[in-house]
């Protein structure tokens, strides 16, 4: 009885978050730029720390309602480099997707701090996307009326399960609103990266290496080969920020 109860302590303790726990959103060549705007509202309204964009980084922020001042935005041009930055963070990689071994997200199969990992809206996830995540979960449905969700909805009903593993402190509330935090202080307004000369020609060079590898290679045909980090990132007054 002993030994049943300790391993039963022992899994409880396993699926507790730590201190320390945070979320990122991930997306890889969005189809539909407008989806970020949508997406770092919600973002922001579950606690995630950083929207992470892979590949192309031009988007509209419309519908963002002014969230993208309250939220870390990262680019990177290739999953490996992504999926770098997040393992020196102790981060896992979860992708939203029905596979064989994906867990419902409601029975909350989280360990630590962990990016989700969105899929292109037409066609999900790839196959060098799932290479990335180290699991999987999918939302269930009840009605036979539609075979998937919109990104942004699929992300907003994860994004707020892990919100309640990780204990994450509601938001408090004015009436019937949740009361928003002040506009962080900006700078400067930027609307391009602000990369030096020589940042900008290492950026290509990995991108053509990455390319010719053929692994976790993000070139895409429709790129320019232009400075924009963010194309036309609006808050809900027109002021560009980042």
């Amino acid at each position: 009885m002993t030994q049943t109860n300790s391993a039963s302590t022992a899994a409880a303790a396993a699926s507790e978050p730590s201190a320390a726990v945070e979320s990122y959103v991930m997306v890889h060549n969005i189809a539909k730029r407008h989806n970020v705007g949508t997406l770092a509202r919600s973002a922001t309204a579950f606690g995630v720390s950083e929207l992470i964009l892979v590949g192309r980084r031009d988007f509209n922020s419309f519908g963002n309602h002014g969230s993208v001042s309250h939220i870390g935005i990262r680019h990177f041009h290739s999953l490996l480099e992504a999926r770098n930055f997040l393992k020196e963070r102790n981060c896992d990689i979860c992708g939203v997707e029905i596979t064989n071994d994906a867990k419902p997200v409601n029975q909350h199969p989280f360990t630590r701090s962990t990016a989700f990992l969105l899929g292109n809206e037409g066609t999900g996830l790839s196959a060098k996307e799932c290479e990335i995540c180290d699991f999987f979960v999918y939302i269930p449905q009840y009605g036979g009326g539609t075979a998937s969700l919109n990104v942004t909805i699929a992300a907003s009903i994860v994004l707020h399960h892990f919100g309640v593993w990780a204990g994450f402190t509601e938001r408090i509330r004015d009436g019937n609103k949740f009361v928003v935090a002040e506009r962080p202080t900006r700078q400067s307004r930027r609307s391009l990266c602000t990369e030096s000369d020589d940042a900008i020609v290492e950026e290509r060079r990995l991108r053509k290496e990455n390319a010719a590898s053929g692994f976790f290679g993000e070139l895409d045909d429709t790129d320019t080969g232009t400075n924009l980090l963010f194309d036309k990132l609006e808050d809900s007054k027109g002021d560009f920020t980042i």
